[in-house]
């Protein structure tokens, strides 16, 4: 068994890695055809990559301080929709009512997007809560609607076993319907990290810091610097790969039972 998975794991290593070298090359003869210094090759951007790496940007800002900065930016706007989410998407799968009376505000605020409040956002607030409250909004929606239907999922069945052991709602809840429902949960936050880290380049458009991967990103447009873009999207990328990876091992090892995380 352990021999079938190594060779399927090498198998999936040997197609991933081919699918990547097909698009560098893809990317390569399209640079090469185009010959314009606002197409730059895959060379040329890694070129600015490890520019940005050893010497910094324009104002000596080395890479790992922007993703540094805009790692804490997104951790701190991720745990507070944790904390707001979380409890509120608990207490809307145990009551309907709640949920209902509640709709008519949550409903149509869950499909504003993020980035249609920065108007406001540049108005009411400065500095950290900029970010904060753009990142916040990001994450929060994904991780309550996840939390709410882990809720309402639990089976039935479980609870009134429960209930005939003579557990009370309390403990049935503790016990039996919150366990149950923190796939879900965790699944939540793994989308709404997702979505929160996404939003980071528009909130830190915004902030009027001098560090973060947004900010490298704005800097190097308004020079016309395509490589350099480019470079700051490739680590955008880069570090939000890192955290899913992190998130979706930490579910595996939570969550054993539940193979479908694995996709």
């Amino acid at each position: 068994m352990g021999r079938i998975q190594g060779i399927l794991r090498c198998r999936e290593v040997l197609y991933a890695s081919l699918l990547l070298i097909t698009v560098l090359l893809l990317w390569e003869v399209s640079s090469t055809t185009v010959r314009s210094s606002f197409f730059p090759g895959p060379r040329e951007v890694l070129r600015s990559l490890s520019t940005l790496l050893t010497k910094g940007d324009v104002e000596g800002i080395r890479l790992h301080e922007h993703a540094l900065h805009s790692l804490l930016r997104v951790l701190g706007g991720f745990a507070l929709a944790c904390v707001t989410a979380i409890p509120l998407g608990i207490l809307m799968g145990l009551r309907e009512g709640v949920y209902r009376s509640s709709k008519p505000v949550l409903e149509p605020l869950r499909f504003i997007p993020p980035l249609a409040w920065i108007p406001l956002v540049i108005i009411l607030l400065s500095g950290y809560w900029r970010y904060l409250f753009v990142i916040w909004l990001g994450a929060f929606f994904p991780i309550l609607i996840n939390t709410m239907s882990g809720i309402k999922r639990t089976s039935p069945t479980l609870v009134e076993v429960s209930k005939s052991f003579g557990a009370k709602n309390r403990t049935t809840v503790k016990k039996v319907v919150i366990p149950s429902a923190l796939p879900e949960i965790t699944s939540g936050m793994r989308v709404g990290l997702g979505v929160g880290w996404m939003c980071i380049v528009a909130a830190e458009m915004i902030g009027g810091e001098r560090v973060g991967l947004g900010r490298l990103i704005l800097k190097y447009s308004e020079l016309l610097r395509v490589d350099m873009i480019l470079a700051g999207m490739i680590a955008i990328g880069i570090v939000g790969l890192l955290m899913n990876e992190i998130l979706l091992r930490t579910e595996r090892r939570l969550f054993v039972w539940r193979k479908e995380i694995s996709l």
